[in-house]
């Protein structure tokens, strides 16, 4: 099932602005409809957000958890992590029986950024673990986007600092430089490969 199209993480705060969460679902909807992989860590907020709609519109996700596979957090995510598990694919490098820690968090962006091909922050604070992730896609060479209203946002000041390092704006009328970045995958392009 995954094993073709590009992997785009959607990320950002779990007490995520009515906005933020708009965008969140109109994102994941977008890369839906090219037949993208959306890829997010089943966080409140952002996270929850672009998995719904994915499911919504019928595309493909990938659930990288923070806990092992046997745990859910936060609780009301249940139902979607069971979900996501039967239908799509969920992922932990946590054994079961790993006590959650927030360290865990922060890991989880790191091993999130190496799976997708490029990270979309929508929406986040300076204290936020979805910065891990965007350090981690500079660090990597992955794509790194931010959402153009977090960059208009007086109130943090990490955007200027991963634009410096090259991370890049995003915004309708830039949102076709994501795409253009992105790999083309076909069955062909991965037969043989090992698959998820």
């Amino acid at each position: 099932m995954l094993h073709h199209g590009a992997r785009v993480a959607i990320v950002g705060s779990r007490k995520a602005s009515s906005q933020g969460l708009a965008r969140a679902r109109k994102l994941a909807t977008r890369l839906c409809e090219r037949a993208m992989v959306v890829v997010s860590g089943l966080a409140e907020g952002i996270d929850t957000a672009a998995h719904q709609a994915t499911l919504a519109a019928g595309g493909r996700t990938l659930a990288v958890l923070g806990t092992p596979l046997d745990q859910v957090y936060p609780k009301t995510n249940t139902a979607l992590q069971h979900q996501i598990m039967r239908d799509h694919l969920c992922i932990s490098q946590f054994p079961a029986g790993t006590p959650i820690h927030r360290r865990n968090f922060p890991m989880r962006n790191r091993t999130m950024a190496l799976l997708a091909d490029a990270t979309v922050i929508i929406e986040a604070t300076d204290t936020s673990g979805s910065l891990a992730q965007g350090w981690e896609a500079l660090r990597l060479g992955r794509g790194l986007f931010i959402a153009k209203s977090v960059v208009e946002d007086a109130t943090v000041s990490w955007p200027t600092k991963m634009l410096h390092y090259g991370g890049r704006v995003l915004s309708d009328e830039t949102l076709d430089s994501l795409f253009d970045s992105l790999p083309h995958r076909t069955e062909a392009d991965v037969r043989g490969a090992i698959p998820f």
